[in-house]
């Protein structure tokens, strides 16, 4: 059994030394690496480590884009006891700042000329001595990570035996990883995880998920995400062959060239699927209309086949053969199982997956518990949807009195790095790690969540709103692309939306609406558009208690994503900026005859 990151690679020399066990595109074209080259180029990156005299405890930052490179050099780095700093690439400049002197990290590597230009003054003026910066990417003036390989390789006689010595000097227990958390709303804070924490956690999704050799992976999640580092981990124990995506735009086509069995996700990336595949729906006529959304309607009721009627099943077994199987050949033909963590999955998503053939494996946890704290298996008794699993192996919860979800175990942080005062607040004295969240156990001790306890507000009626809930349901409506709940202090609750814009035109054009030459801001303002959005709201309310009602929202002409700020790179809601940035619009929300 591994208990060390690098362990994995021992794990392929005795079982999987196939070949293409990493894979990425590099111009357009699929690159793979075998079992025996990931292995090499792993150790050849931690003897040029120790030759640049880079040692034990040290910090090593990562930016950069999935790619099988990046294996190499967290490899490289776990061998030496080197603590990998990965962070996001779409983080600005201010937060590189802040991580590269917060982290006295001792090197640099990057992906590409577009991270270089964010991080180059920085490394110059923010340090009295220049920290060395690597590139994946071949770039003028700048070095190339294959120069720490070369220099390993023309030194390896000198270290192999002192490279052993220092992996048999490491265990479990040792810091491995800095991650700096996505700071939604505020600075990052550095979370400090061991070996063990990655590792069981890795166990844990492995042996749920059931991948094997002759499968292939998926993955989209950011390697530095400690989400998309687990099912990196997960699906190199299982010998599966990885496969990078390019970007978030290539995943449909990538899924279609590749046909994998397995990915991971956020809910955000199933929803924008599912809008997708409901924008298809609504283009086609007659029958064929009314047997796709006859198909949706009974997929959206989906229940486990030991929990429903024969009727039922034999209904799916038609609307599978007529539809949900159009669906798993979009994106494959092969899809079997997905791990959705992150943020708030919506029950209809996960129910109307299922049906199609596609298992969502929900889960819960944190950056601070590596990540996993429940997960729902592929089978009862460990599976109940609509809920975020079980608990793993290992791992305790109980709920504060005041619904906090409290977690204890192999998976819980060392601590906040620089920031003893913080980890005594995160972690009491009976090393109950807080979460934040507030949720519940079910009678059969499956994990729900309500909200984030930081994010709970109260109306000036002294009602309390849990906005995630709320936005969850605002979510489900197909006009509805992103939205946040507003309304602390206020007589009633109110939301920001972006609307699903390629779904309203095709309305529009069915409504007989000029769209030519309009911009947003002005559709929105027209009183059909306004109306069918009341609408909807009206129709989502009457699921609402009276005071989570949404009774004023304003529609804003936005796209929401991480490079215009309302989104962290893991797609959730940075309300703090979302607030700020439409504090007009929300204060003439409120500045109306109050209902």
């Amino acid at each position: 059994m591994i208990s060390r990151t690098f362990d994995l690679l021992d794990r392929y020399a005795s079982h999987f030394m196939h070949d293409n066990v990493l894979n990425g595109k590099v111009n357009g074209k699929w690159k793979g690496y075998s079992a025996k080259e990931y292995i090499d180029l792993s150790h050849a990156f931690a003897y040029g480590l120790m030759a640049l005299d880079i040692k034990k405890g040290d910090k090593i930052i990562s930016i950069s884009n999935n790619r099988p490179e990046w294996n190499f050099a967290d490899m490289g780095m776990a061998m030496c006891g080197i603590i990998h700093v990965p962070v996001f690439p779409s983080l600005n400049t201010e937060e590189y700042k802040f991580i590269i002197k917060h982290s006295d990290v001792k090197l640099l590597i990057i992906s590409d000329r577009s991270i270089f230009n964010k991080i180059e003054g920085i490394v110059n003026k923010e340090r009295t001595s220049v920290i060395n910066v690597y590139s994946f990417d071949h770039l003028e003036g700048v070095k190339n990570w294959k120069e720490i390989v070369e220099l390993g390789n023309s030194r390896k006689d000198e270290f192999r035996e002192k490279l052993e010595d220092i992996k048999t000097g490491i265990n479990e227990e040792d810091f491995a990883s800095l991650i700096y958390t996505s700071g939604t709303t505020g600075r990052p804070k550095g979370v400090m995880l061991s070996h063990k924490n990655m590792i069981k956690n890795a166990l844990a999704a492995a042996e749920v998920f059931g991948l094997g050799p002759d499968d292939k992976y998926l993955s989209i999640l950011p390697l530095c995400h400690v989400g998309g580092r687990m099912g990196n981990y997960q699906t190199q124990y299982s010998g599966s062959r990885i496969y990078y995506v390019e970007n978030m735009g290539t995943i449909a086509s990538d899924m279609k060239e590749i046909r994998p069995q397995g990915f991971d996700t956020v809910p955000r990336i199933l929803e924008k699927i599912f809008d997708n595949v409901i924008a298809k729906g609504n283009k086609l006529k007659g029958i064929k209309r009314s047997i796709f959304f006859w198909a949706v309607r009974l997929g959206l009721r989906y229940k486990l086949p030991e929990d429903s009627s024969w009727f039922y099943r034999k209904k799916l077994a038609i609307a599978d053969k007529l539809i949900f199987s159009k669906w798993r050949e979009a994106l494959g033909g092969n899809i079997q199982v997905a791990g959705c963590g992150g943020a708030s999955l919506q029950p209809r998503l996960e129910r109307v997956f299922w049906a199609s053939g596609i298992q969502i494996i929900n889960m819960y946890g944190l950056t601070e518990t590596s990540p996993i704290i429940t997960i729902n298996r592929r089978t009862k008794p460990l599976l109940k949807l609509g809920t975020l699993g079980a608990l793993i192996d290992g791992v305790e919860v109980k709920i504060a009195e005041d619904g906090e979800i409290l977690c204890k175990g192999h998976n819980v942080m060392l601590g906040y790095y620089k920031d003893e005062k913080l980890t005594g607040q995160a972690i009491d004295k009976d090393g109950w790690f807080h979460t934040g969240d507030i949720g519940n156990l079910t009678a059969d001790n499956f994990l729900e969540i309500t909200d984030r306890k930081k994010e709970i507000f109260k109306l000036s009626s002294g009602k309390f709103i849990a906005p995630q809930l709320i936005e969850g349901k605002l979510k489900e409506s197909v006009f509805i692309e992103q939205t946040m709940v507003v309304g602390e202090g206020e007589k009633f609750a109110s939301a920001i939306i972006t609307a699903n814009y390629d779904y309203l035109s095709d309305w529009c054009k069915t409504q007989g609406l000029p769209l030519s030459g309009t911009d947003k801001s002005k559709i929105y303002e027209h009183p059909k558009v306004k109306d069918r959005f009341n609408q909807e709201l009206k129709h989502i309310n009457k699921n609402l208690n009276p005071h989570e009602n949404i009774l004023r929202f304003s529609l804003v002409p936005d796209s929401w994503s991480p490079d215009s700020g309302e989104l962290s790179p893991t797609l959730k809601l940075r309300r703090k900026f979302i607030l700020d940035k439409y504090s007009n619009e929300i204060m003439k929300i409120y500045s109306k005859q109050v209902i």
